[in-house]
């Protein structure tokens, strides 16, 4: 046998309804700024690994660099090309890049 409840029986389903859907609001508005917060520092990570990246490859660049000064041959040459130094006796030939003559303004007739 079935009793029928009419009204009632819908607005308790309807109630237990709202109940769990202000149970989930609730929650989402309570992690809603640790999930903003994980958002950014998720960014911010992924710009800091990008300036780890380059300046992990700015000193391996330096790191070879010193290493290269290290050899007598390398600082010798670099002696040579950005001092202009030149070992005794040795006669150095230096060219230098023409100067072009900037095209005459037309004179007017």
């Amino acid at each position: 046998m079935q009793v029928d409840l009419g009204i009632w029986d819908k607005l308790t389903k309807l109630i237990l309804c709202l109940i769990v859907l202000a149970a989930v609001v609730w929650v989402g508005v309570w992690y809603l700024p640790l999930i903003q917060r994980n958002e950014r520092m998720r960014k911010e990570n992924l710009i800091l690994e990008g300036q780890i990246g380059k300046e992990q490859q700015l000193g391996r660049q330096l790191k070879a660099a010193n290493e290269a000064q290290k050899n007598p041959r390398t600082v010798e040459r670099l002696a040579r090309e950005k001092l202009n130094f030149a070992k005794p006796g040795e006669t150095v030939i230096r060219f230098q890049v023409p100067t072009t003559n900037a095209p005459a303004a037309a004179s007017p007739r």
